[in-house]
């Protein structure tokens, strides 16, 4: 009896010997950094074991290795906090070795960075940073010029400040400028993509079909009849305002 509990003791100290803060390096979701991990392993099943201790220490240790290894590679390393607690959970849970008797274990893992990968991520962000102001300068840019040109007045300005515009094809060329200007104004921000947004460009396109001053009146009466009858009183007297608005104008401009 005595000699089967010393057998049992000296099995159960060589597998824990045998799976002492064993270390390994760990691939991350960034190519060319990795973390470096201390895996501490508990064996719960108690001696005797269905294998030599060195068999069984050897396949614990593999295993901790393949499982760390699968969820490291999900991890960012420049987000360590967040790194430890995946991998730390998911190193905790109980697992078996495919014995007959299984044997059971679990682990405890420490996860850290290396000098080198360190330097590498600190790297890594300063050029993201860097793209990303890059990209949202151009980006800025490109959608202030595609505004810009969405005003039919705009295109002309700059169509006259070239060098060699010639003042001369102004008239031809402004039976153009509406065109492309709509063409600009189809492309909106990703903020102006709402249905808002789209539904003002298709009131825009019905009201521009009817280029007769009287269809327009109409059209506006109607609108702020509407807009009246959905209790929205301010809305409608805008668009009367409006509609008296361009009347006025366009009366002086038959006078």
């Amino acid at each position: 009896m005595a000699s089967n509990r010393w057998s049992r003791h000296r099995a159960r100290t060589a597998v824990r010997r045998g799976l002492t803060r064993f270390e390994v390096r760990l691939r991350s979701s960034a190519p060319g950094i990795g973390f470096t991990a201390r895996i501490t392993a508990s064996v719960l099943t108690e001696p005797p074991y269905p294998n030599p201790v060195e068999e069984i220490a050897g396949a614990v240790r593999a295993t901790l290795r393949d499982a760390a290894g699968e969820v490291s590679q999900r991890c960012d390393p420049a987000d360590l906090a967040s790194a430890r607690d995946v991998c730390g959970r998911h190193l905790t849970r109980l697992r078996q070795l495919p014995t007959d008797p299984p044997v059971e274990f679990t682990a405890e893992l420490t996860l850290d960075l290396l000098p080198d990968d360190r330097a590498a991520v600190a790297a890594l962000l300063a050029a993201q940073r860097r793209q990303a102001v890059t990209d949202i300068l151009r980006r800025q840019k490109t959608e202030a010029l595609a505004a810009e040109l969405a005003d039919p007045a705009a295109l002309l300005v700059r169509w006259i400040e070239r060098d060699d515009a010639d003042w001369s094809q102004l008239p031809a060329f402004a039976d153009k400028v509406t065109v492309v200007a709509e063409q600009f104004a189809q492309h909106r921000p990703q903020d102006e993509r709402t249905i808002e947004h789209e539904a003002v460009a298709v009131l825009r396109e019905f009201l521009t079909s009817f280029p007769d001053q009287t269809q327009k009146r109409m059209l506006y009466t109607l609108l702020a009849a509407g807009m009246d009858t959905a209790q929205r009183p301010q809305h409608a007297a805008k668009t009367l305002a409006l509609l008296n608005g361009h009347a006025a104008v366009d009366q002086a401009g038959d006078s």
